[in-house]
């Protein structure tokens, strides 16, 4: 029996895999691009196959397709979506500009199951051919720009879902630590004090803000273009099609998608792409920003900050016995690092569109939903195996707080300014803490003092042992 097939297309002859459900332009569009070994991730299969779903039953719908090539396109669909065929998919990431290799993938690969379950032979393309019958009424030009949106809004609940973990976890920490006093710092120089509880609360209130702006921010992609075939304005495709067609998405995608109001603009324009990566991108600077805190408050152990304690989760060091590394919040930076040049490609991509038609949608979409896929999973690793299980080191909290000069800021009120300034640098030339100076030097004694350099009134609004000051004071 003969290991391959020969199959046809307008470029002429060429052997296909004999059992592959792939064909011709796909084995082209593998063999023009070896590239990077990439190949298309789960949920943009998912999204071709689906709109190749409901085209078929939409036509069925409209008497356009028999019946029976319609069922067995979507038994065919069924099977790929239950988790059959996955190794057919076999077009490098980068690859000819639209997605039309991997529009073609999908469209033969269907075409030939479908043939299969209506007992034709592979490579015959009959009675289901991949591009009259699977793409019928379709371009890629269409398909391609939905199935970026429905990719994207498919892998979005996975990283709302991690985002809430986390918040969840700061917010937990909050109110664990919300007795902890310790040294605020700015410029990374001693500040006013702050409670860890206060920090860890404001981080959870990030988390919380960023998820309601991805939210608002994947709005803009639940109109869906198909029915826009080759340049936007539907040739081929009937004046139900659209309409049909984002039923039967939303039915087997589970998601909330609304027909376009202008199909032309949406295949123009790349900006709801651009627009959600750019919130995405938000959330990664600040999702960075709080595991580069999580090292310098864990930073030590005796040498460093050393105001928390992480949980070990792997030793530190090949050489040093002993050493543990904040291993988490590492990988943190690294997934924030790849997902900042993911975001830099699609912008830039995004801006490459010429008049009717972006041809760069196949990285656009690759570079989106991997960076939805590697945020969410960092930031849900960063609660489970980083936040949720931190402690506080209580007695170092209070020894750098009792030794801040910047406590001098609640004399202010009642010495001046230029006192206030005077006595912080006095304390740390001297070694002496502040309240140990003042004493000393008999500026304030008793409740007085008590009251002015009451710590946790310094971290509430308002002026600390601030009776008989005018109000604005």
């Amino acid at each position: 029996m003969s290991q391959t097939r020969i199959e046809k297309d307008p470029l002429g002859e060429k052997p296909v895999p004999a059992d592959a459900l792939y064909g011709i332009q796909t084995l082209r569009a593998s063999e023009n691009f070896p590239i990077s070994q990439l190949r298309p991730l789960p949920a943009f299969v998912d999204a071709v196959v689906w709109i190749k779903r409901s085209a078929a039953l939409t036509h069925k719908h409209t008497g356009r397709l028999d019946a029976p090539l319609a069922d067995a396109i979507v038994q065919a669909a069924d099977e790929i979506l239950g988790g059959a065929h996955r190794d057919q998919f076999i077009v490098d990431v980068y690859q000819a500009g639209a997605g039309t290799s991997h529009n073609m993938n999908v469209n033969e690969v269907l075409a030939n199951r479908a043939n299969q379950i209506l007992g034709g032979a592979l490579g015959t393309y009959t009675p289901v051919h991949p591009n009259d019958h699977v793409n019928m009424a379709q371009s890629t030009n269409d398909v391609i720009p939905t199935a970026m949106r429905l990719a994207t809004l498919a892998t979005l609940p996975g990283i709302l879902s991690a985002m809430d973990a986390l918040a969840e976890a700061c917010f937990a920490k909050g109110g664990e630590f919300d007795h902890v006093m310790k040294s605020g710092r700015t410029h990374l120089q001693d500040a006013t004090p702050i409670r860890l509880g206060q920090e860890f609360t404001a981080y959870g209130r990030t988390v919380a803000r960023h998820r309601q702006k991805l939210v608002e921010a994947a709005e803009w992609l639940r109109e869906m273009n198909i029915g826009g075939t080759a340049v936007g304005t539907g040739i081929n495709a009937e004046t139900e099609y659209p309409g049909l067609m984002v039923e039967h998405l939303s039915e087997v995608s589970g998601l909330d998608l609304r027909e376009a109001d202008d199909r032309i603009q949406l295949m123009q324009s790349m900006g709801d792409i651009a627009t959600f990566s750019g919130a995405l991108r938000a959330w990664v600077l600040d999702l960075n920003k709080i595991a580069n805190d999580i090292r310098l408050l864990a930073s030590g152990p005796r040498t460093g900050l050393a105001e928390i304690l992480l949980p070990a989760v792997q030793p530190g060091s090949s050489i040093m016995p002993g050493k543990v590394n904040p291993s988490i919040a590492e990988m943190v930076n690294q997934v924030c690092y790849q997902a900042i040049g993911l975001d830099t490609t699609v912008a830039m991509a995004a801006e490459a569109g010429q008049l009717e038609l972006n041809v760069m949608m196949p990285v656009i979409t690759h570079n989106i939903v991997f960076a939805l896929i590697i945020v969410g999973n960092a930031t849900r690793v960063l609660a489970e195996k980083c936040v949720r299980g931190i402690e506080a080191d209580e007695a170092q909290c209070a020894y750098w707080l009792e030794r801040s000069p910047a406590l001098v800021t609640a004399l202010a009120p009642k010495i001046g300014y230029a006192e206030a300034a005077r006595l912080a640098k006095e304390a740390i030339a001297s070694g002496l803490t502040v309240r140990e100076l003042v004493v000393k030097k008999g500026l304030l004694q008793g409740r007085e003092l008590d009251e002015v350099l009451d710590l946790r009134a310094m971290t509430e609004l308002g002026v600390p042992g601030g009776k008989g000051i005018p109000g604005g004071g």
